[in-house]
């Protein structure tokens, strides 16, 4: 398995491009990724996007450690310009509530990280500059962790892709893999073909296909690891005067509901969405009815929509944190597509049948960009045989999941209700 292989890898987002540096980075050489979006970064990818949080913040020590190299390396100019921008990260919960944030300040405490314990509602509101004015925190704690912040998403996956190009690596935009080929009756992968017919020949696959892996590659799927979910954002416009008095202000992730709120960026908007289970959109795939993204590539007319009762989630959400904003319109949603597990760990490893030739990379669960930068290495220990074996079996294709769920969400997924998207009057205050 260590030897280089020729490899196809679908999939330009996170885990794709990050495989992708770390194998070339090891010597690889034949290496060829192939996405179905027109262009790249592709406009409805998960990992494209104008931020996305940084944190080390994680109850579970792995996740956290991973995080704190991963910041390491973004704080890298020469290699990511001015991709990440450390904002702090306020990490809300409270003291009866999911133990989720009180864990995480253990363990970034534990990691020697710069962080504030903030016991009281005064403590929490002083953390923010006095032109801003924000809601009374009521029934929250939490910490401040000045070693986090949040990162231009798409600028970090386009200097990904010129890293990639640099090193002999090749990226095909408007390439829709419709059919991994196999050798005969086994799930052994010779290749993939894709919807104009081109076959690309490989001796390994990388399925980095995000939420779209269940649904494009049913045949690939174990059991129920996995399926495609849809996460509610929306966006506000500020005056450049408001962007003055909000630009230093840390992201806000509270866990006992799951909103989360970004400063404002260049073009003072700011950015909130909730970290929840989301919807799915069941279709028919073959013989079984199989979530499957519905974006602004596949339904232009209303991919970006999002359920109306999460316009009021996010409204509520926002006029608890800044009251200021909550009277503001909404300039713009997205119902962002994760590919989520049960339990919250991403998959990766070989699938059992395919004789080391079809290798997962998935399962993000909306909390997988941040580690852009060392994602892949993960993935290419998987590929080659030296993945710590505690590691192999958190991530393995063939885990059992009953053992623990997502801590990190509280709520269950519902079915997309197409009828109650919102209309542009529902984005009135």
């Amino acid at each position: 398995m260590s030897a280089p292989r020729k490899t196809v890898i679908i999939g330009s987002g996170c885990f794709g491009l990050s495989t992708a540096l770390h194998l070339l980075q090891r010597g690889w050489t034949d290496i060829t990724i192939l996405d179905k979006a027109p262009t790249l970064p592709a406009p409805d990818g998960a990992s494209n996007d104008f931020n996305r949080i940084v944190r080390t913040s994680y109850s579970d020590p792995f996740y956290a450690s991973l995080a704190q190299d991963a910041i390491r390396e973004w704080k890298k100019a020469d290699e990511w310009q001015d991709t990440y921008h450390e904002s702090s990260v306020l990490v809300l919960g409270s003291d009866t509530g999911p133990a989720y944030a009180r864990e995480s300040y253990k363990n970034d405490a534990a990691m020697g990280l710069r962080v504030e314990s903030l016991q009281t509602l005064d403590a929490v509101r002083g953390i923010f500059p006095e032109a801003v004015k924000t809601g009374d925190f009521a029934g929250l704690t939490g910490y401040l962790n000045r070693d986090g912040g949040w990162a231009n998403a798409s600028q970090g996956v386009s200097i990904l892709i010129e890293k990639i190009k640099q090193l002999g690596g090749k990226i095909l935009s408007g390439k829709s893999v419709v059919e991994i080929v196999h050798a005969g009756s086994s799930l052994k992968a010779t290749g993939v073909r894709c919807s104009d017919g081109t076959v690309f020949d490989a001796d390994l696959v990388v399925l980095a296909s995000g939420s779209w892996t269940a649904s494009a590659f049913p045949e690939y799927s174990i059991g129920d690891l996995y399926r495609a979910t849809g996460q509610s954002v929306a966006m506000v416009q500020l005056t450049p005067e408001e962007g003055l008095a909000y630009r230093d202000i840390p992201v806000i992730l509270e866990f006992e509901n799951g909103f989360y709120i970004f400063p404002p960026n260049d073009k003072n908007i700011v950015k909130m969405a909730i970290h929840a289970a989301g919807y799915t959109h069941s279709q028919p795939v073959g013989t079984k009815s199989v979530s499957t993204p519905r974006t602004i590539l596949s339904n232009p007319a209303d991919g970006l929509r999002i359920p109306n009762e999460k316009v009021r989630d996010l409204r509520a959400g926002l006029r608890a944190m800044y009251p200021a904003l909550a009277e503001k319109p909404f300039v713009a949603t997205r119902l962002c597509w994760y590919n989520d597990t049960v339990d919250g760990d991403w998959v990766i490893g070989f699938h059992p049948a395919s004789q080391n030739t079809v290798v997962f990379a998935t399962g993000g669960s909306g909390h997988a960009y941040k580690f852009l930068p060392v994602i892949g290495r993960l993935v290419a220990d998987a590929i080659e045989g030296k993945l710590d074996p505690s590691v192999a079996e958190k991530f393995s294709p063939t885990r059992p999941t009953s053992s623990h769920a997502d801590e990190s969400r509280h709520d269950s997924t519902q079915e997309l209700d197409l009828q109650s998207l919102c209309t542009p009057q529902d984005l009135e205050p």
